[in-house]
This record gives C-alpha cells, sequence and structure tokens, in this order.
C-alpha cells in the first residue's frame, strides 16, 4: 500500500483497512487492534459508552494503559473502530435478488436494510452516542451502504438520488432507533412508570378538551401514553409512508429528468420586539396554568 494512501487517511481509518503502520514493539506481541476493539465494545454493552476509557480498556486486558497507545493513537480512534466492528453484520448475497419478478422488490430490500440499523441499535445502545464525523469511511459502513444501493439497483434514480435516498432512510431509522432506546431506558429507571393505566388518568386531569381539543380525545384512549403502539408498528408505518413517498417520485418522473428541491425557508429574524412577545406569551401560559390548578384545589376542597 502506498504511503501517501495511509497519509492521506485518518489514523482509525487506515486501522480499519488494515493499511496502517503496525508497531514494531508492544507487551509481548500479545496485544492487538482487535482485542482493544472487542474489550471497548464488551465495556459499552454492559456499562455504556461512558464506561470506555483507555485505563478501563487496559485494566480489563491486563495491560498498562500506555500499551493501548501503541497501537491507537487516541480514544477517539477505539471509538471510531468500535462502530465499524458492530457494523459487521450479516448481508444477503447478491444473488438473493435474481429471478423476482416482483416490480416492488426493492422495497422490501430497503425495509430489510432500514431494519438492519435499528438491530445495531438494540444489541448495541451506545451505538447512536458516537457523535457522526462524516461520510462513511470504513470497510463494515461501506459495505452496509453498498447493501442499500444495490437495493436501488433497478431504480431510475441518479447517483445523488441513491445517496439522497440512503441518508433519509438510515436517518430515520436511526432517530426512531434511539427513541426506542430512551424508551426503554426511561422503563427500567426509578419513578413513576410513563404509561399504564394510572399515568394515562393523571395525564387525562392535565390535558383538557378545552386547552388540547386535539390531543385530548388520544390522551383519553390511552393512544397518546402507548409507547408500544398498541397494534401499530410505528417504525413500520413510518418507513411505508417514506417508501411510498420513493415510489411516487419514481413513478412521477418517468424519464423525466429530476426536479430540484424547494430550498428551505430561513427562520423568521429573531428580533427583540419577537423574544419580548414570546416571553410575554409564556408568562402568560404559567400564570394561567396556576390559576387552573388553584381552581382544580378549590373543587376538590369543595367535594371534600
Amino acid at each position: 500500500m502506498p504511503e501517501d494512501v495511509e497519509e492521506a487517511l485518518p489514523r482509525a481509518v487506515a486501522l480499519s483497512w488494515g493499511v496502517a503502520e503496525h508497531p514494531q514493539r508492544g507487551p509481548k506481541r500479545e496485544l492487538s487492534i482487535e482485542r482493544i476493539v472487542d474489550a471497548a465494545i464488551d465495556l459499552a454493552d454492559a456499562e455504556g459508552l461512558g464506561a470506555v476509557s483507555m485505563s478501563r480498556i487496559a485494566g480489563e486486558l491486563g495491560f498498562t494503559t500506555m500499551s493501548l497507545y501503541r497501537y491507537v493513537t487516541s480514544k477517539d480512534d477505539v471509538l471510531a473502530l468500535m462502530q465499524d466492528a458492530v457494523c459487521a453484520i450479516p448481508i444477503p448475497a447478491d444473488d438473493e435478488l435474481a429471478g423476482k419478478g416482483d416490480d416492488h422488490h426493492w422495497r422490501d430490500g430497503l425495509r430489510r436494510w432500514a431494519m438492519a440499523t435499528i438491530e445495531v441499535m438494540r444489541e448495541h445502545p451506545w451505538f447512536p452516542d458516537i457523535p457522526i464525523s462524516g461520510i462513511p469511511l470504513m470497510p463494515n459502513n461501506l459495505a452496509v451502504l453498498d447493501w442499500g444501493l444495490r437495493e436501488m439497483r433497478s431504480l431510475p434514480l441518479t447517483d445523488a438520488e441513491k445517496m439522497s435516498t440512503a441518508l433519509l432512510l438510515s436517518s430515520y431509522a436511526r432517530a426512531i432507533g434511539v427513541v426506542e432506546r430512551d424508551v426503554t431506558r426511561s422503563r427500567q429507571a426509578d419513578g413513576p412508570p410513563a404509561y399504564g393505566e394510572a399515568f394515562t388518568r393523571a395525564l387525562a386531569e392535565l390535558v383538557t378538551p378545552e386547552r388540547f381539543p386535539d390531543l385530548a380525545p388520544l390522551v383519553a384512549t390511552g393512544a397518546y401514553a402507548d409507547a408500544d403502539g398498541g397494534e401499530q408498528d410505528d417504525f413500520a408505518f413510518g418507513l411505508d409512508r417514506i417508501l411510498d413517498g420513493i415510489e411516487r417520485y419514481i413513478g412521477e418522473r418517468g424519464g423525466a429528468e429530476p426536479v430540484a428541491p424547494e430550498p428551505l425557508p430561513q427562520p423568521i429574524p429573531r428580533d427583540k420586539a419577537v423574544r419580548e412577545a414570546v416571553k410575554a406569551r409564556r408568562e402568560a401560559e404559567s400564570k394561567l396554568r396556576e390559576a387552573r390548578k388553584r381552581e382544580r384545589e378549590a373543587i376538590e376542597r369543595a367535594r371534600r
């Protein structure tokens, strides 16, 4: 591998591809990048990403902290390698698509591809806690992206449109995965549960039809606080609506050139008068809530 290739890549990326210069000296050569990454993943799975430190990793492996720096230059390298390592997921073989006559098989493929992101986050809840620093550059990440692009191989989309579609679906899956993880954590935490009949009744006392005319009926039926979605699979519903939009876009375009998206509207300038008006509204709403609370207390005392 030419030296300029290694020099052009971040250290963690070069390590992931196996093109980085390996240490010539080490503690009896018993340590390796793979062992360091595996130990870090085990720590994160058991205790969360906050438990991962160079000293903890070294302690788990029975080496000194400085020994690790013979292999990686920083904790950031370890985090990047962890993220890529857990993306080494089973990818369907290319010949699985062969012979499929259904024009909509691409939907099933993209649905399965998006679901793979959820599965990674279920197995490794710390995964989204590592910030996205740029486009995928590591081999396992790129293999997953290549799988998604393969599912769009038959679609009449430009390269840019395929990349935008991949970003849309992966971002949606990542967002759903974070919500699912956080809801699961909240249920495991101490304190009153934010679900169940008692919670729904308490919430219904606050969310009244007078103040929230469209939300109140959902609260009353329990649909609002149903974290499991009941019979409705929130992830599948949203994903299918996205795929509906992609399918409609393809159908309406036909062989025409792609339509340039409308520019996003610029935010309204927040001048002093606007800020003061917002502050006044919040203060008024706060006073209204306090007045309604006193009213409820007075009614309760009268009933007693």
